[in-house]
């Protein structure tokens, strides 16, 4: 699995208008607890079904792009911060420790 990063408001729109799961994990490159979650959840993202798309913010440089992503998919931001999204909807946000690619496998799947 690969990465998309998002550094455009307008891929926002883009995945909110998206059909099916789309996962955005923001990540602060200044955290170490960040990095280590990060880390953590790519070791495990095999169990995630290949056809989800996995977009990447590093917050730190985007910083408008992440409120913009708190407005669209009304969460409250947080970083290191997974959301889940289908057809266009957050279904699934979780931060620090509770973020689990098991748990996103289990959503999709389910």
């Amino acid at each position: 699995m690969e990465w998309k990063n998002i550094t455009d408001l307008n891929q926002i729109s883009d995945i909110k208008a998206t059909t099916g799961f789309s996962l955005i994990f923001k990540h602060s490159t200044r955290c170490s607890v960040s990095m280590m979650v990060k880390k953590r959840f790519e070791l495990d993202w095999e169990v995630i079904p290949d056809d989800t798309t996995l977009y990447f913010l590093d917050l730190i440089s985007h910083r408008a792009i992440s409120a913009q992503i708190a407005e669209t998919f009304q969460v409250h931001h947080e970083s290191p911060q997974i959301l889940l999204i289908k057809d266009g909807n957050c279904v699934l946000d979780a931060s620090h420790s509770d973020i689990s690619a098991d748990e996103i496998a289990e959503v999709i799947n389910n």
